[in-house]
């Protein structure tokens, strides 16, 4: 059995702890789930944070996990200085193929850290956790024709049909509810982020929903073990099932993103960075 979890362990270190500069990572995905896991004879409730990303080829990846007893801003930004010392690209105006968008919730210590470690990247409000802070603000059924409004934002089709109908229908909540027509003036940048890039991204970078599904499946996987009997069981087992995942986008799952769309984020981000010089991505 020692010879076993040795093998596994060895395997989950290997990924998670490689080298992560063979590509650029535009986007980026960041979440956490919460486990029991018993220390010092005590039941504690642990922080499980997951990374994963879409390289520039438009594949996806693990990108990293890490466990501590809370989602402090210390926490997440040890863990994306972690990341960035592996090798994740920094976008910069000089060269603005780094991390462009990273989609997460509207954590405090996570936006901070973000900002402080991915100063070049653009931030993404996941949607999805923006409606469930709309019904806890008005209750369900409340909250239910005010999401459905919100919800017509990402049904527009260019950049500026959003900036005007995400006006609109923060105007059109002001009267009926008006602290969600607050909620949404406080969040137009967080929420909008995905609308400067490629039309063809934007459904897979609006929310978290992907590695949401993935924490689905370590939570269902968890809920098996129920308390965790010290933290290296932790990594041992949602480790194997990152590793697993990983491998599966590796080797089976076709592009996450066609070429096509990638190369047109690479114009864009050029043309961002620099417009008058449309020459800098034509050989990207």
């Amino acid at each position: 059995m020692s010879r076993i979890c040795g093998e596994i362990d060895e395997a989950v270190q290997e990924v998670l702890h490689r080298r992560i500069d063979h590509t650029w990572f535009p986007y980026l995905f960041l979440d956490a789930t919460y486990l029991d896991v018993r220390h010092r004879s005590r039941v504690v409730s642990q922080a499980l944070v997951v990374a994963t990303g879409v390289s520039g080829d438009g594949h996806r990846e693990i990108l990293g996990m890490a466990l501590g007893d809370a989602e402090t801003t210390d926490f997440w930004t040890e863990f994306l200085r972690g990341l960035r010392d592996r090798g994740l690209k920094v976008a910069t105006d000089a060269d603005p193929l780094g991390v462009a968008l990273v989609t997460s919730d509207a954590h405090a210590g996570l936006k901070a850290a973000v900002k402080a470690i991915l100063p070049g990247a653009g931030w993404q409000r996941c949607r999805v956790h923006f409606a469930r802070n709309v019904t806890q603000k008005l209750g369900s059924a409340r909250s239910k024709p005010a999401n459905a409004l919100i919800s017509t934002i990402f049904a527009q089709t260019t950049t500026e049909a959003v900036t005007a109908h995400y006006k609109a229908v923060t105007d059109s909540l002001r009267s009926s509810f008006p602290e969600i027509a607050v909620m949404l003036e406080a969040a137009e940048g967080d929420l909008t982020g995905f609308a400067a890039l490629p039309r063809e991204h934007w459904q897979k970078i609006w929310s978290n929903n992907p590695i949401e599904r993935l924490n689905r499946e370590i939570k269902r996987r968890a809920d098996v073990v129920q308390i965790f009997p010290d933290r290296d069981s932790v990594t041992r087992l949602i480790g194997a099932i990152l590793q697993e995942q990983h491998e599966e986008w590796s080797y089976g799952e076709r592009r996450y993103f066609s070429d096509i769309s990638m190369r047109k984020l690479i114009h864009t981000l050029h043309d961002h960075a620099d417009p008058t010089h449309p020459e800098l991505y034509l050989t990207a």
